[in-house]
Order: structure tokens, then sequence, then C-alpha cells
């Protein structure tokens, strides 16, 4: 068992690596197998790997960064009381989080690069839990001042089954397609006039929005080459803090217990998109790096029996890959399980004391799936709402094609869209909600219901 374990640690370190050095395969290396041929991809790629153009240097963060620990660390003063005797005694320090978590004393095993800067004596979370990726800071290089085309000028590389990431703020639409995001995990950028980092960990299949401003700050995120959870440590190059990607939360730093607002996100085919937004804004190819475009460096991955680079063992409710699509509302957590949606196409719920509907349809390809995301299985993409509309909850069924109410019979689409009947050009309100496999969602929530029918 031990040595099946490595053996996928291995694996994991050297599609990580092609990640960073994109070169993409079309099936895990037979070297892989070679613990030594392993451990010299991955130094190579991590050596070899190109930084964003805008990125901080290894010179400027050299610096060292002048830190506010009182902005987001609260310390009890040391008591002082007196005894009948009149001798006074003094209670120990603790410290806590802004959000209200000790932090810890323990050390990382081993010294981080040198290139950091951050306060590592700010950490929420123990450090024998955030483990090396393989590819140094900003190896797998995040999108600074992203590019955006047409519709139609994405439709001559972008097949529509492909998925899609949809921010809209505003009035403001942009797509993010999956097969760009795989290679660089983070885009920084502005939607409606929002600063907003757009992030893809392939390793939990989790995409989430974030905005980017915090106390009035705005904060510029890269991929620290750290993994906690096997999820995506992410880096702001303000205070060189750490964050949390599936969960937002700054976990080591100067900003350590601070939590960046979610973006209501949609994750659906390009087919829907243009649909829906045929005058929205595409993510470019033109991201100013080398990456093959459309293929997958983790080919295989959502079929694999055990998660690269998890620590821990995945809780056994479901399978550790399998795709859920989940809400946190009201201090409920709930996941609906992919293969469950699949079957009923629309799921009537309630959490936290409210009323939620989930929509799935088929159509959409894994990104984690065949080498060529096009070519890859369809899981479908799935969505939540509030069912109530202008005070009135409805039901729905689904039609073969559509989403109909069983009030109004008016037809909804994926996006939560009447486009037919009595309610045509009425929207249902999104729920926050993400996607990602079961492992991942559980590491962070353990006590997350699964609905079943």
């Amino acid at each position: 068992m031990r040595n099946k374990k490595l053996f996928w640690v291995l694996i994991a370190i050297a599609l990580i690596a092609t990640a960073c050095s994109g070169v993409s395969p079309a099936a895990v290396p037979a070297e892989a197998q070679e613990a030594e041929a392993q451990t010299s991809v991955s130094e190579e790629a991590a050596n070899t790997s190109v930084q964003p153009a805008d990125s901080s240097t290894e010179a400027e963060t050299s610096a060292e960064t002048e830190t506010n620990a009182n902005a987001t660390v609260v310390e009890d003063a040391a008591a002082e009381e007196t005894t009948e005797e009149g001798a006074t005694t003094e209670e120990s320090a603790s410290r806590v989080a802004k959000n209200g978590k000790p932090l810890l004393d323990d050390q990382p095993r081993s010294p981080f690069e040198s290139y950091w800067t951050t306060d590592f004596s700010l950490h929420t979370v123990p450090y024998s839990e955030i483990i090396s990726g393989g590819p140094p800071r900003d190896g797998i290089p995040p999108i600074d001042n992203p590019k955006f085309i047409s519709v139609n000028e994405a439709a001559t590389w972008l097949e529509d089954q492909e998925p899609v990431f949809v921010v809209s703020i505003n009035d403001e639409t942009k797509g993010y397609p999956l097969q760009i995001l795989t290679w660089h995990e983070v885009a920084n950028d502005t939607v409606g006039g929002e600063p907003v980092t757009v992030t893809f960990c392939p390793l939990c299949n989790s995409a989430i929005t974030f905005e980017r401003t915090l106390n009035g700050t705005v904060y510029d995120f890269g991929v620290s080459g750290k993994l906690r959870n096997s999820d995506l440590i992410m880096w702001d190059r303000q205070t060189q803090s750490w964050w949390q990607q599936l969960t937002g939360e700054a976990i080591v730093g100067e900003l350590v217990g601070e939590q960046l607002t979610f973006v209501p996100t949609r994750l659906i085919s390009f087919g829907d998109f243009k649909e829906s937004f045929p005058d929205a804004q595409v993510l470019s190819r033109d991201t100013g790096f080398n990456r093959p475009y459309g293929r997958n460096p983790y080919a295989g991955y959502d079929s694999s029996p055990s998660p690269f680079l998890f620590a821990g063992q995945p809780d056994p409710r479901l399978e550790a890959t399998e795709r859920v699509v989940t809400v946190d509302l009201n201090d409920e957590f709930v996941a609906y399980p992919y293969e469950v949606l699949a079957e009923a196409h629309v799921v009537a719920d309630q959490v936290g004391g409210e009323d939620v509907v989930v929509f799935w349809q088929e159509g959409t390809t894994s990104a984690l799936d065949q080498s060529s995301i096009a070519d890859s299985k369809d899981v479908g993409a799935a969505a939540v709402y509030s069912p109530i509309v202008d005070g009135q909850k409805l039901t729905f069924t689904w039609d073969g094609s559509n989403f109909v109410d069983e009030q109004t019979n008016s037809r909804w689409n994926l996006l939560g869209e009447a486009i037919e009947g009595e309610l045509a050009g009425q929207q249902l309100t999104p729920i926050l909600h993400a996607n990602h496999f079961w492992f991942a969602w559980a590491a962070f929530e353990p006590d997350t219901r699964i609905y079943s029918p």
C-alpha cells in the first residue's frame, strides 16, 4: 500500500511539472514508475519554468515586507492579577487570527524557499499539512492583464462541448475556458469594474472566483507552488500571505485569518455560453506563454482511484473523484453528486432553512479526462438557484431539453433564464455554489450532508 501511494505521488509530481513546462503527454509517462527519474523531471521543469512578465521577480521579493500583524491578529494582552497576598501573576498571552482561529507555534519541517518574505510566524494550519506541488512559486504562471476576444473568434478554436467558467458582474459577462485555466490556475482580472481573481485547481477540479479587493486594497494573486489537501495555495504579491483556494481563507502570513469574498460563478459548456451571451468576451489564448491549450496535462486524472498529493484518507461516502456541486448556506453544507443529478436533472431541496433548486444538463466535457479536452467524456454541468420568483415558489421538471416550471409552464435554461412562456425574461437568483471533486470538498468540510433522493 505504501509503495502504491508513493507511485501515485510520483505520477502527480510529473503531471504538475508537465503543466509547468508546457509539455502535454497523451498519458502518464512510463518513467513515472521510477523514483529517480521522477525527481529529475520535477527539478528540470521547475528550473526551466517561465515566469509571468509582470510578476514580482526574485530580486524584488527579496526585500523585506513590512508587516502589520495588528491588522489581522488579536493578541490578548498579558493580564496581571493581584492575589490576596498582593503578588501578581501574569497569564500567558494567547494569539488568535482575525477569524478567531488560534495561531499555531509549530515550524515547517524544512525552511521554505529564500525568496519568500512571508511572515511565517503567523499561521492557522499546521505546517505539516502544507507540501510542495513540484514547481516553484509561479512556476505555473498566473495570467495578469488578460486579453479577451469575441465569442465568434473563440469559436474558431473552442468546441461547443468544452467547459467554460462564467463570471457576470454589473452587466458585464466574461468566459474563461478551462483549456486555458488548466495551464495557469489563476487569472487576475476586472469584471464589471470589480477586480476579481478567477481560479482553477485541476487536482481538486475546483473552479472559484473571488473579489480581489479586501479592506480597500486590491491584491494580485499567484500560484505558490504549495498544496494542502491537494488543493492550490495561492499567494498575494502585496504581503506574500498564503491563501487556500477552496476556502478563500488566508492561512499563513500577515493577512492570516482574512477571508476573500466569493463571486457567484457557473461552469457550463461553451455552446450554452455563446447562446446566452453572444456579445460576451472570452479569455484569449494570447497569454504571453507558450502552452498547448486544448490539451489536458492531467490525462486520466478524474478516473484515478487515488487523488494526487493527498495525504489523508478520502471520505468514503463517495468515490474520491466523484464530481459534486456544493452549497454552503446558513452554516449547512450540502453536496449534490453528479451521478444523482444526471438521473434527476432537477433536484428541489432545502439548505440552511432556505429553498434551493439544482439544475443539471448534459453536454459539457471533463477538463481532466482525455488528452484532448474536446474529446473527453461528457460529465454535464450543474447550477443552483433560488426557486422563488416574485414571491412565488416554483417547482421544476425536465422536458428533455429544458427545465419547465409547473406553475406557469415557462421554459428555463441551465443559466436560470426563462426563455419561453409567461415568465420569459425572468432570471432565477443564483445561490452561491461550486463544483469540486468530492475528496477535496470533504477534506475541508467533513460535516457535509450528501443529498440522496
